[in-house]
């Protein structure tokens, strides 16, 4: 599952996340006292990018921004993380944005209106298609319409490069999808969603893997990851313990390094630990495109490990 020299292609959601702090993420009919409030760029293809491109690595976007006062700031944002934006269309209206509520124990809750991503159809895909197939690897996720998930993965198929979905936020998916990934990583809460009762991470696994899939990645935070191939084995990568403040981007964080150490020729498990390393380090940040770190970051932070 590797392409080791050409470019990482995202097609995602950018959005700008509206973050409030708060000592309790409050219940439905509650009010709480917030701490702080930012606005910082987000959206989880854009955060998968920019890990991505961060460590290194050639990537490119495709997307949409609106015409409003976020659009040209998610642009600016991204090209100074290093992404090639020359594939994010500026479309009427909104662009994406996400409120965001952030407790003292860096737990969150967030709600992604789609805005200009919502615009994101086939037309959309097919315009970069030439830039989709160039790719040694697609990464995307679930804040684009389902139908437009479903025709990107087709192409991919069709062209032969391999794809990560990251199934978030979880929505019912055509069995097509599944024989077509090349890698599902979705986190508990989202495999749950897709198996319709809970079990244990290597029965998770066995069960996607029989739909199709080419390749698991179960993310369980600070359990660590579980990572499964089709017909071959399966094993938990530990997780780095760090005091989290943040835990915004992390999966995607994971799923941008992830990527890169496939194409760089790693084996999963070696990669799922240098994904792992990077999440580990920008859950001890602030914000999710903010927080994702250096390749010498990652490489210090391993180097540090026992």
């Amino acid at each position: 599952m590797t392409a080791s020299g050409k470019p990482i292609v995202v097609v995602g959601s950018i959005n700008m996340d509206l973050v409030a702090h708060t000592h309790q993420i409050p219940i439905p009919g509650q009010t709480v006292i917030g701490t702080a409030f930012d606005t910082t760029p987000g959206g989880k293809g854009a955060n998968q990018a920019v890990a991505a491109s961060r460590l290194g690595y050639a990537t490119s976007m495709v997307g949409a921004v609106g015409e409003d006062v976020f659009g040209q700031a998610l642009l600016d944002n991204l090209a100074k993380a290093g992404v090639n934006t020359s594939a994010v269309a500026r479309v009427s209206g909104p662009s994406g944005v996400a409120p965001i509520l952030i407790d003292e124990k860096g737990q969150n809750s967030i709600v992604v209106v789609p805005g200009a991503n919502g615009k994101m159809d086939i037309a959309a895909v097919d315009r970069q298609s030439g830039l989709i197939r160039s790719a040694g690897m697609v990464l995307c996720q679930l804040e684009l319409p389902i139908a437009t998930v479903s025709y990107l993965l087709n192409l991919c198929a069709e062209a032969n490069v391999p794809v990560m979905l990251d199934p978030a936020p979880a929505a019912a998916l055509p069995e097509a999808i599944f024989e077509q990934a090349s890698w599902f990583t979705p986190n508990e809460t989202e495999a749950a969603f897709f198996l319709g009762e809970k079990s244990t991470p290597e029965d998770s696994a066995k069960h996607l893997l029989a739909r199709g899939l080419k390749g698991v990645v179960l993310k369980r935070g600070s359990d660590g990851a579980y990572v499964a191939v089709a017909g071959g084995k399966g094993a938990w990568v530990k997780p780095f313990h760090v005091e989290a403040v943040d835990t915004v981007g992390a999966g995607d964080c994971f799923n941008g390094a992830f990527a890169v150490a496939l194409l760089e020729g790693d084996d999963p498990w070696t990669a799922a630990r240098f994904a792992s390393a990077a999440a580990a380090i920008s859950v001890t940040r602030a914000g999710a495109q903010a927080s994702m770190p250096s390749r010498a970051e990652v490489d210090a932070f391993l180097a540090a490990q026992p």
